[in-house]
């Protein structure tokens, strides 16, 4: 049976104006860069992303090399829009990145101008798409000039392959000077992308104010700390847990005792607020009104689905915030 998307989805969805731009994103993204590989199922992949889209998600994140294998989330995220998404390009914001290691050689990682063309042309090759709504950065490599690769996304834009572009993990002195040169090139900085949740607050500190000075719309990833943010691991690790998984990124290590007894205080709060920990989680970052959107991932459309209710309750008192503040500072 052909895909026919819920016609009442945008009416489910909250949608915010990215940074100075004309473009709104939904306030929650999905990500693929866990559980569209070729190493999982690309059935309940494919069930994501149609509920996601139901739901009024019109975003959704890629880079190269997420898989595992790399490639393989592009790849499988393009024969999902051949095979259930035919006619709805449009109404979709699609964005890919690369700057990490993709392949063998000088070539296939950093930020040089050959890696990003290469990898663009690649992406769009993987996925079926003719153009990128937003291709990023995946990061300063420490070795490549910044203006080198904010040059190689101006022409990106240019060469019709990407209609936004953006900035991922770039430290302050580097985004700034970034930031400078895509707005005198008439190619603003559409979204910065950096990890930002309860137990990583670095981006408080500079990032967050300096994005919204240059007029850049803010993205969170891992915005549950790859499930520490979850009712998930306060009863020990679940054995197909992520941290349970050979080919995850959350380690067994990082699962510590102090984070699980943080979480549990956390978890204890969000069940007075009529909220499960991970709502409560996504509802702390949107809160920030220079936070654009926040990337979830899910491995179900029953794990999305509860993600998506974050939207039912975002305030806090004053009293919550501080609540939350002496929980993580213990």
């Amino acid at each position: 049976m052909t895909y026919q998307p819920s016609a009442d989805r945008y009416a489910k969805m909250q949608y915010k104006q990215c940074g100075n731009s004309g473009l709104f994103l939904p306030r929650i993204s999905l990500g693929l860069w866990h559980n569209f590989g070729s190493v999982d199922d690309f059935g309940t992949a494919t069930d994501m992303v149609k509920y996601a889209f139901d739901q009024g998600v019109t975003h959704f994140d890629l880079a190269n090399n997420y898989g595992p294998v790399p490639g393989s989330a592009e790849s499988n995220f393009g024969r999902i829009l051949k095979e259930n998404f035919s006619g709805y390009r449009d109404e979709m914001i699609i964005s890919s990145k690369a700057g990490h290691l993709m392949w063998p050689g000088p070539y296939g990682d950093g930020s040089s101008r050959k890696n990003l063309m290469a990898s663009i042309d690649q992406s769009l090759k993987r996925t079926g798409l003719e153009y990128f709504d937003i291709f990023y950065s995946h990061r300063y490599d420490g070795i490549t000039p910044v203006e080198e690769t904010m040059q190689a996304l101006i022409d990106i834009v240019k060469q019709g392959k990407a209609l936004y572009v953006g900035i991922s993990k770039y430290p302050p002195a580097q985004a700034k000077q970034a930031y400078e040169i895509l707005k005198s090139a008439g190619v603003p900085c559409l979204i910065s992308q950096y990890c930002y949740n309860m137990f990583n607050r670095v981006v408080e500190d500079e990032t967050l104010a300096l994005a919204a000075s240059y007029g850049s719309g803010f993205i969170s990833f891992s915005p549950l700390a790859q499930g520490l943010l979850t009712d998930k691991y306060l009863k020990g690790i679940p054995e197909h847990s992520r941290a349970a998984r050979s080919t995850g990124f959350l380690q067994l290590d990082q699962v510590t005792d102090e984070k699980v007894y943080k979480a549990s205080r956390l978890n204890e709060m969000a069940s007075r607020r009529g909220q499960t920990l991970a709502e409560m989680a996504l509802a702390w970052i949107l809160r920030d009104e220079r936070m654009t959107s926040v990337i979830v991932g899910a491995s179900s459309v029953e794990q999305l689905s509860v993600n998506l209710r974050t939207l039912n309750n975002l305030d806090f008192t004053a009293e919550e915030l501080s609540e939350i503040d002496e929980i993580l500072r213990t």
